[in-house]
């Protein structure tokens, strides 16, 4: 078998067979296969597709390339989140410390940043000291001990998909269904969780832009957790305006500490408690009350047990980007847009996220929001802060906003959670 024959199967819109796709991901995992090909069979994957026997053989090869763990040892039972990406959204740093608040155990491997959307490595890694890498043996250490963890996959948890998921990146092929659906149901199923909730976002700022191929992409995944054994649930939310107020790495960090001391932006805390609550009730503890466990500062200590068990210091000061620039409305009245894909495109634009998977990202750079979608504004008035520490990036991050803002206009408020998948 050879990579070209396998590109050209699916270039001409075929199906590949069981016995391809298990060499290809083998193969290239190996080595064998070369990025440029592997790139080639993405773009034609993103194209003609995949079956739901494709995608089940392609997610079944990726899980194969590696380790599994399991965490049948913890004395308590296991959750997990995934999101699939959108802009300020941090809802994996409250939600973790405060499921584990509530008696669940929370292995969260979580990613960098994709494209436009954040990456919660990233942002962690803002505070001071703290790691992203952690052993197989440290990590079930942190769950015993805290309940929660937020950690960088091993080198030996689907390593078909570390290199998958970096290529996609750089090759414009993130929006491929069945690569989505893979990648994240691979890595899960490896991990060795007992439950998962899928947050599947919807809209500008998502990478599913309509609700008909977020609910394919969710059937997908659930599907594929099921046939997996594990119970899986999805929700489809609203991503077409930035959750909360902050888009980059140590901002979000910062308002993720505000939710976790009981504040907070509304929206932001919505979700999270929606979210601890599916995980809850999937980990078999419906009775639990992740409300009261932010009121009463429980996910707040959980928290920082977390980021020191890790070598984080939860009491210091986070990174400031060295300039800002201030954007201003240009009308008065009601703010009727505030598109989330422009804001996610500025604030990698500023340093927040990276064009090439080997790139930096700073602390300190993303967009800070003054006024959100139903707010009376004043022409004038500061809408957004600018955070970065090269300012040559102001006027591509400012060029990113030229279309980003109504006022004026009719404004519908959306709900958070728009659909429920299980």
């Amino acid at each position: 078998m050879d990579a070209i024959s396998v590109i050209r199967t699916k270039r001409d819109g075929q199906p590949l067979s069981p016995e391809q796709i298990d060499w290809v991901i083998d193969a290239y995992t190996r080595g064998a296969v070369a990025d440029e090909q592997m790139s080639a069979l993405a773009m034609a994957i993103l194209l003609n597709g995949m079956d739901r026997a494709e995608i089940a053989r392609w997610t079944a090869a990726m899980i194969a390339s590696g380790e599994r763990m399991d965490f049948s040892s913890l004395p308590r039972p296991t959750a997990d989140k995934h999101s699939t990406g959108g802009v300020g959204d941090k809802i994996t740093l409250p939600l973790a410390p405060l499921v584990a608040a509530c008696g669940a155990a929370v292995p969260q491997l979580s990613g960098r940043g994709l494209g436009h959307t954040g990456g919660t490595l990233d942002k962690l890694e803002s505070i001071p000291g703290w790691q992203a890498l952690l052993s197989n043996a440290r990590m079930m250490d942190v769950l015993r001990d805290v309940g929660a963890v937020i950690c960088a996959a091993g080198d030996g948890l689907a390593p078909a998909d570390k290199k998958l998921y970096a290529l996609r990146d750089v090759t414009g092929t993130v929006e491929a269904i069945p690569l989505i659906a893979s990648s994240i149901m691979s890595k899960k199923i490896a991990e060795g969780t007992g439950s998962l909730v899928l947050d599947v976002k919807v809209g500008s700022g998502a990478f599913m832009k309509t609700v008909e191929d977020a609910r394919e992409l969710a059937s997908t995944m659930v599907g594929l957790g099921t046939d997996h054994g594990v119970r899986t649930v999805a929700l489809l939310t609203d991503m077409s305006t930035p959750l909360g107020l902050t888009a980059g790495n140590a901002l979000e960090v910062r308002e993720s500490v505000e939710v976790l001391a009981g504040g907070g932006p509304a929206d932001v805390v919505e979700l999270t408690l929606a979210l601890a609550r599916e995980m809850l009730d999937a980990a078999g503890l419906p009775d639990a009350d992740p409300a009261k466990a932010l009121a009463d500062g429980s996910a707040m200590d959980h928290w920082r047990r977390m980021i020191s068990a890790q070598g984080g210091d939860p009491d210091a000061e986070l990174p400031v980007a060295r300039e800002q620039h201030v954007v201003t409305a240009p009308a008065s009245g009601v703010l009727s847009r505030l598109d989330a894909y422009a804001v996610g495109v500025a604030a990698w634009r500023l340093g927040a996220g990276r064009a090439r998977k080997e790139d930096p990202v700073q602390a300190g750079a993303g967009v800070e929001l003054h006024a959100k979608p139903g707010d009376e504004v004043r022409e004038g008035q500061p809408l957004m802060t600018l955070h970065t520490d090269t300012p040559e990036a102001f006027p591509y991050a400012l060029s990113a906003l030229d279309d980003a803002v109504d006022v004026g206009g009719e404004h519908t408020d959306r709900p958070i959670v728009l659909s429920r998948i299980a």
